[in-house]
């Protein structure tokens, strides 16, 4: 308990109010896991047409980002996520009435765009509520929320599921309003001229330059898509994979994703606490692409349940290794000026996974098998994680 307290005291309160938004809105996360079984299961579409419809969900984050790190920068971080979560709560409520493949493909593509304008946001603003030494805690506690309410939606997304595919879209439609709500009732917008606390860094690169220009960002984001494909596929690919090959049903596979929200919620920020300044980042990222790698090794491996559950155990633990780090090194290459671009460029980096993990997916396994496919990652991860050893060899 008093390690609990130690890892969670300190945080400032803005932050435990983004926090519980963060909290609400992912609790409504249910599209997302279950859309290519609602492709391929409820409209009959191919696995090739639902990895064409994610590549349109990715292609969507993509742009959203990218706008979302630009509008940060220039309106600020308050308003883009206020009107983020409202425009993407009434795109939802449309989408479930499409049913044309063209329609579906435009639809989700607005959906992603006004909905990943927050991710960039959310990241500046947690940033400006922070100091060096509380803020990868901070962005721990927000991933925490994220996992909690991820937790929630899986399991009662599976369930939703089995009655009917379209209380999906009114669960997570109806939570990203009432999360905007919150955020304008309990995060008042900052004042003008408020400077953030930047983060100390050797490595820093000047104020004015552009993250376009960041060799070193520019290479770390390179080693990021190579982690993000593979950590997609618990997504988009492993999903019909379960229910496909191992014949779960959606809310079996709901639990799984459970398990691999509440692993997090419950080690995360305990590990955050006791390595953050303790140990070097790119180590940790490095550990982590590992146990990722690992986590596609164990699906080859058969296809007995425990198996199962110890993938999502090695993803998840990977996860908690990678993600928390990444996103503090990306807040330390920056400043006040051109945080949104940094973080939107690192955000662009999962949009880039979320377009081309499906598509490369589809491909494989309609080529090949799922056997393949989780080799493939394997391999990805591993490359990555190459990377990153060698970033710690020339910069630590």
């Amino acid at each position: 308990m008093q390690l609990y307290k130690n890892a969670f005291g300190g945080l400032p309160t803005p932050v435990w109010w983004l926090a519980l938004v963060m909290f609400v809105n992912r609790s409504g996360t249910m599209v997302l896991p279950f859309l290519t079984l609602y492709l391929t299961q409820q409209l009959h579409y191919s696995i090739a047409e639902a990895g064409i419809v994610m590549a349109f969900y990715g292609s969507g984050a993509l742009l959203g980002t990218f706008l979302g790190g630009k509008l940060a920068d220039k309106i600020g971080f308050y308003h883009v996520q206020l009107y983020s979560l409202l425009g993407s709560g009434l795109v939802l409520l449309v989408l479930m009435s499409l049913s044309s493949f063209y329609a579906i493909c435009t639809g989700v593509f607005i959906f992603t765009t006004l909905g990943d304008t927050f991710r960039p946001a959310n990241g500046v603003a947690i940033a400006y509520y922070t100091d060096a030494q509380n803020r990868t805690r901070s962005y721990s506690l927000n991933r925490l929320a994220i996992n909690l309410g991820w937790s929630i939606g899986g399991g009662l997304g599976g369930i939703l599921a089995e009655i009917d595919y379209h209380w999906l879209f009114w669960g997570d439609g109806i939570t990203c309003i009432v999360a905007a709500i919150l955020l304008r009732i309990f995060v008042q917008p900052p004042k003008h001229n408020t400077s953030t606390h930047l983060a100390s860094s050797t490595q820093q690169p000047k104020a004015s330059q552009s993250a376009f220009r960041d060799r070193l960002f520019l290479f770390f984001m390179g080693l990021v898509v190579l982690y993000a494909i593979p950590f997609f596929q618990l997504f988009t690919l492993e999903p019909l994979y379960f229910r496909s090959i191992l014949h779960l049903s959606e809310s079996s596979i709901g639990v799984l994703m459970v398990f691999n929200g509440l692993l997090i919620v419950f080690t995360e920020m305990l590990f955050v606490h006791q390595a953050d300044g303790y140990m070097s980042k790119y180590l940790v990222m490095a550990g982590g692409l590992f146990l990722t790698a690992g986590s596609f090794i164990v699906l080859n491996l058969g296809t007995a349940m425990p198996l199962v559950w110890l993938s999502i155990a090695l993803h998840t633990v990977g996860e908690i290794g990678a993600m928390p780090f990444m996103q503090t090194f990306v807040v330390s290459r920056s400043s006040e000026a051109n945080r949104g671009e940094y973080l939107a460029l690192y955000s662009m980096c999962y949009s880039i996974a979320q377009i081309t993990a499906p598509s490369i997916g589809a491909i494989i396994v309609q080529a090949a098998s799922f056997q393949a496919l989780w080799y493939f990652m394997t391999s990805l991860c591993l490359i990555s994680m190459l990377g990153f050893l060698y970033l710690y060899k020339k910069y630590a």
